[in-house]
């Protein structure tokens, strides 16, 4: 038996027994125990495999670029992280945009817009779109991350990706999912298009939002760990795969308001199945690619 077949061998009867990722996750206790992190390498584990949850904040602060590759700096930098984190909070007190009684989602928000420049003249002026798009992720990270100072940090360089790095990535993803769901099954796209639904579908909560507000945390986290690690175009196969999921559905609505409003608030019970399915679905059709938006 060779090296390849006795691992794969390994790994199959690991899944079998209930321990699926045991050798990924020594792997990854590897890769974190070098001096100076290896960012390309950390980057391609996250690409391949699930994150094991009690490492993911610590390889998302690395791969998002709070935390420096090499593990000495770490303690250090995470103090002057929440040193700027303390200033920018008592400076939102001081001139009274924010209390105690404000929601936590709310503060990171104004913290995020006084650091970019942004912050509105009273905190009663109504919210701007992107601003919902930033609550609706930060409601996320809150569920994923118990650490205030980690949450914010991680809510600030994860929008702050959306925002440059896939800048123009993310508006290209409708057409991609419009080509990848026509390979997987022409009828269904031939559907929506009948029904005017295409053009309706929700994008704005699939591709700006990443799924928050649409998948619970469990199945959220190990889509972002692709969109963290170097991969946005993963939304488009979850997108994807929940047409192809919920495709007896979708074919019994035949107005692209109910198929909209169907989208938007899909059964939660399906998630994690639907994840795992739509990582198989970007695998096959993109190999395993890193850095690849």
């Amino acid at each position: 038996m060779t090296e390849d077949s006795q691992r794969n061998f390994r790994s199959v009867y690991y899944e079998k027994v209930g321990f699926r990722g045991v050798e990924e996750k020594k792997s990854l206790e590897i890769l974190l125990k070098d001096d100076r992190l290896d960012i390309e390498k950390l980057c391609t584990f996250s690409q391949r495999f699930p994150l094991p949850s009690m490492y993911r904040a610590l390889v998302w602060k690395v791969l998002l670029g709070i935390l420096p590759p090499h593990h000495e700096s770490h303690a250090q930098v995470m103090m002057y992280r929440k040193e700027q984190y303390c200033d920018v909070l008592h400076a939102l007190k001081v001139v009274r945009f924010v209390s105690d009684a404000t929601p936590q989602v709310e503060v990171y928000l104004r913290m995020y817009q006084l650091e970019s420049g942004k912050l509105p003249r009273s905190p009663s002026f109504p919210l701007e779109p992107e601003d919902e798009v930033f609550l609706a992720i930060a409601k996320a990270v809150e569920e994923m991350v118990e650490d205030s100072v980690d949450c914010y940090w991680i809510i600030r360089c994860f929008v702050n990706q959306l925002n440059n790095k896939y800048r123009e990535s993310l508006p290209q993803l409708p057409k991609a999912f419009e080509q990848y769901l026509n390979l997987e099954d022409s009828r269904l796209l031939s559907h929506l298009k009948t029904c005017s639904a295409l053009s309706r579908l929700p994008y704005d909560l699939w591709f700006k939002r990443c799924f928050a507000g649409c998948l619970p945390e469990s199945s959220l986290q190990r889509v972002w760990d692709k969109v963290v690690s170097g991969s946005c175009k993963i939304l488009v196969f979850v997108a994807v795969e929940i047409l192809l999921t919920f495709k007896i559905k979708v074919m019994a609505l035949n107005s692209a308001e109910k198929i909209t409003k169907f989208l938007e608030n899909i059964p939660q019970d399906s998630s994690d199945a639907i994840v795992s399915k739509a990582i198989d679905l970007w695998h096959k059709h993109c190999g395993t690619p890193v850095h690849s938006a």
